[in-house]
C-alpha cells in the first residue's frame, strides 16, 4: 500500500534542525520514503529556520545539512536556506514536505506569537501553492519540558493546533498523535534520541500515504 502511493514520486523535504544531523529525520524519514518507492528525495535542513526564512536566502543560526537520494547526508556548519521558489524550479517535486513547528513556538515566552506565526506559515504555503505543488506540513513532537529551549507540553499542543488550521492548502501531519507526552526520548528537550527519530520517520511515512492529497498524486 505504502509503496504504491509513493512509487515514482520526487519529494522535497525542507525544515529546521530536526533535519540537520546524522540519525535525525534527514536519515530516518528519507530512508523510509525511498524504501517505500519514492523515486527521488532531496532533504535540506537549516537549524533555527522559520518558514519565512525559506522565501529568500537566509543564513542559518547553527548550521544544517543536505541529503540527496541514497547518498550520505552532508553536514554544513555554515549554511543558508535556498529560496523555496528556487528549490521547486530545480527539483520539480511532486510533493513538498515541510518539517517546522518548534522554531515557531516562542518557547520561554508567556504568549504564543500567533500573528507572527500566521504570517510565517502563510508566506511559505502561498509560495508553494503558487507553484501548484502538493504539500504536507509536519508539526512538532512533544520533546520534553524545560531544557535550554523551555519547551512545555502545553505550548507544543498550542503550536500543533495552530498549524493544523493554518497551513492550508498543505495537508497537516500531527506529530503529537504519534506518541504520548514524554514517551519519545529527548537529548535536550527539543531534539529527540536516535530511537525516537526512527519512530518519527516511520510514523510520518505511514501518515503520509493516508492523506487524500498524496493519494491523489497517483491518480
Amino acid at each position: 500500500m505504502i509503496a504504491s502511493v509513493l512509487a515514482g514520486l520526487t519529494i522535497l523535504v525542507v525544515g529546521d534542525s530536526h533535519l540537520g544531523y546524522p540519525g535525525y529525520l534527514i536519515d530516518t524519514l528519507q530512508d523510509n520514503l525511498l524504501a517505500n518507492g519514492a523515486k527521488q528525495v532531496h532533504t535540506v535542513g537549516v537549524c533555527g529556520s522559520t518558514p519565512a526564512d525559506w522565501l529568500t536566502a537566509t543564513p542559518g543560526t547553527c548550521g544544517g545539512a543536505e541529503r540527496i537520494g541514497k547518498s550520505p547526508m552532508v553536514r554544513k556548519e555554515t549554511i543558508s536556506t535556498t529560496p523555496i521558489s528556487q528549490l521547486l524550479a530545480t527539483d520539480k517535486p511532486d510533493l513538498v514536505i515541510v518539517v517546522m513547528g518548534d522554531t515557531m513556538g516562542g518557547y520561554g515566552k508567556d504568549v504564543f506569537p500567533k500573528t507572527w506565526a500566521w504570517q510565517q506559515t502563510t508566506g511559505l504555503t502561498k509560495a508553494i501553492a503558487a507553484n501548484k505543488t502538493a504539500c504536507v506540513w509536519v508539526g512538532p513532537p512533544w520533546g520534553s519540558p524545560g531544557g535550554k529551549y523551555n519547551k512545555t507540553f502545553g505550548r507544543v499542543q498550542q503550536v500543533s493546533s495552530f498549524l493544523a488550521t493554518n497551513v492550508a492548502p498543505c495537508e497537516y501531519i500531527d506529530t503529537t498523535k504519534m506518541s504520548k507526552p514524554g514517551e519519545w526520548g529527548s537529548t535536550d528537550g527539543q531534539h529527540l534520541t536516535t530511537t525516537a527519530y526512527k519512530a518519527w520517520g516511520k510514523d510520518i511515512s505511514d501518515a503520509l500515504v493516508q492523506l487524500p492529497g498524496v493519494k491523489k498524486l497517483k491518480q
